[in-house]
């Protein structure tokens, strides 16, 4: 008899715990369900959270994922928009123009055939550098495995005389105070030259560029008419172009990417007035006043 009663007890505390695991699993059981949909459709719809416990905390942690993925998502979708619709304008430039040629033939007076052909070669230059600038936004990993130790002072001084080469009615006054950094020099370059690009688009002939290096911050005024208030937000955004800006030469990507390299480097790149009444533009990098020993001293 006392045989069966316990017996009996093993089998009711069986089937008890069963129940109370199937019904405590029964959480996880749907979030997996759930998840194994998402990875199914791609709908990226946040997850139900019910309650306080493991399990909702993990569905939290899920959903944190999901907002990012669909923002990255939407980002890449945004850039493949944009990218279409600024490409379409110079090819189309670039086929007419092809077209104009074969047609024409050998018809064609020289002096027109000339004004084609450097149309032509203009376009693919554009060309070109849209695409460069679309490859290096489209570039997700935060730093570039070639990183070190980048005298911005030399940096500063390389893209000036860059600038200087395509710019050479414009006078450009730097004062520059040595600075380090760690990071990636090709990419900081990069976002100096198109800046002091910007400047040198925007300054009336014979202008002034001034430039300066003082605790990481490089500053640089032109003597253009500046940047609407309106305007102002949205400079560095991909592709925007001011109105004034629309019939100058350019892909609207340049500060884009001078604001992708700065955050990158955990810099920040802001614009605004200049005292002269033109556009200033500030770019800040941490770092240090001198480079970091390579090795520690030797104490004796």
């Amino acid at each position: 008899m006392c045989f069966l009663i316990g017996l009996a007890g093993i089998v009711a505390a069986g089937a008890a715990g069963w129940v109370v695991a199937r019904n405590g699993l029964r959480p996880v059981r749907r979030l997996t369900s759930d998840v194994e949909e998402i990875a199914r459709t791609e709908d990226l719809r946040p997850l139900p959270v019910e309650g306080d416990d493991e399990v909702a905390r993990l569905a939290t942690a899920f959903n944190q994922m999901l907002a990012s993925l669909a923002a990255s998502r939407d980002r890449q979708r945004r850039l493949v928009a944009d990218a279409g619709h600024e490409l379409r304008t110079p090819l189309t430039s670039l086929r007419t123009n092809i077209d104009l040629l074969t047609q024409a033939g050998t018809g064609l007076p020289e002096e027109a055939r000339g004004e084609l052909l450097a149309d032509v070669r203009a376009q693919i230059e554009e060309l070109t550098t849209l695409v460069g600038d679309l490859v290096e936004l489209a570039r997700d990993d935060p730093m570039s495995p070639v990183v070190g130790t980048v005298e911005l002072h030399e940096v500063l001084d390389a893209a000036l005389a860059r600038v200087r080469r395509r710019a050479p009615g414009l006078t450009f006054g730097i004062e520059a105070e040595p600075w380090y950094v760690e990071g990636e020099a090709g990419a900081i370059e990069r976002a100096l030259t198109n800046l002091l690009d910007n400047a040198a688009k925007w300054s009336p002939p014979s202008g002034t560029v001034h430039v300066s290096l003082a605790g990481g911050v490089v500053t640089i005024d032109d003597e253009g008419s500046g940047i609407d208030e309106a305007d102002l937000p949205h400079v560095f955004e991909r592709f925007y172009r001011a109105t004034e800006s629309r019939t100058m030469p350019g892909s609207g990507l340049g500060l884009a990417i001078v604001a992708q390299v700065a955050e990158r480097h955990s810099g920040t790149v802001t614009a605004g007035r200049s005292p002269s009444g033109g556009t200033r533009m500030t770019f800040a990098l941490p770092g240090a006043p001198a480079p970091k020993p390579s090795a520690p001293p030797a104490y004796a």
